[in-house]
């Protein structure tokens, strides 16, 4: 590892199988009809929660969020962190009004009549004071839901920031842009009118983590693991174990999805 002169690079490297299988998973090639990708968003959208729990976690972590307060150690990680967390947690819709990325996932899960109980249900349970545990069971989903929300808590719970911050990067903002390219494709001309917000909010995610969050998160783990190799090692670690969780959880989608294509 020492020798390396760029460990991004390394890690990226390292992780690229992982990576590959899960970009190379058939469910984008299923998601042909409605109905398909309804499903698909029921299932998703818990990753869009627990990706902003991810992200106050290092907000939590990397700023001060306490009253009074004091400025923390590296001003440079404060700034990249909070430049994120203005466009997750207050960016504009389709008619420039403010909203997280998580509401806007939500109100185009209602455009396309997708089922939006489940993940309210977890919502209001969490707002009540619920345990993760307790909220999921209060979602009533499937097993690889509930498993690929408390893989996230058990990293958040980790107290490692820079693996916080590596399964963030590499787990969740570095494999978006090429993971929702795949399901952009044609959807506007095959459910025309159909998925207005759904798209925007595709066009919003590879706009925003191609071209400005993924290059600050980057920048967030080079700054936490510094010159450290088991930082760095504890970061690849992570990072396929959260590629192997988002392939679980797609996993959990294909039955009921290929019944779907052949109905």
């Amino acid at each position: 590892m020492c020798n390396v002169l760029d460990p991004i690079e390394y890690l990226q490297r390292e992780v690229a199988p992982t990576r590959r299988l899960l970009l190379n998973n058939g469910l984008y090639y299923r998601l042909q009809t409605l109905p398909d990708l309804r499903r698909f968003m029921e299932h998703h959208v818990f990753a869009v929660w627990d990706f902003m729990s991810l992200l106050k976690s290092l907000q939590r972590d990397l700023t001060c969020v306490q009253v009074p307060w004091v400025p923390t150690a590296n001003a440079a990680t404060r700034r990249l962190i909070n430049e994120i967390v203005l466009g997750e947690e207050s960016d504009i819709d389709p008619e420039g009004r403010p909203t997280s990325h998580f509401e806007l996932y939500v109100r185009a899960m209602e455009e396309c009549g997708a089922d939006t109980a489940p993940i309210h249900r977890l919502v209001a349970a969490v707002a009540a004071g619920r345990t993760i545990s307790q909220a999921l069971d209060a979602a009533r989903m499937p097993d690889s839901v509930r498993q690929f929300v408390e893989t996230t808590f058990a990293i958040i719970q980790s107290d490692k920031p820079h693996v916080v911050a590596a399964a963030f990067t590499f787990g969740r903002e570095d494999l978006i842009p090429a993971m929702f390219r795949q399901l952009v494709g044609e959807l506007r001309d095959r459910f025309p009118s159909q998925l207005d917000t759904f798209t925007y909010y595709l066009d919003r995610h590879i706009e925003l983590d191609e071209e400005v969050h993924a290059p600050l998160a980057q920048q967030m783990v080079r700054e936490l693991c510094a010159e450290d190799p088991e930082r760095w090692l504890e970061c690849q670690q992570v990072v396929i174990r959260c590629l192997e969780a988002r392939m679980a959880l797609w996993d959990g989608i294909k039955p009921q999805k290929i019944n779907c294509v052949q109905a």
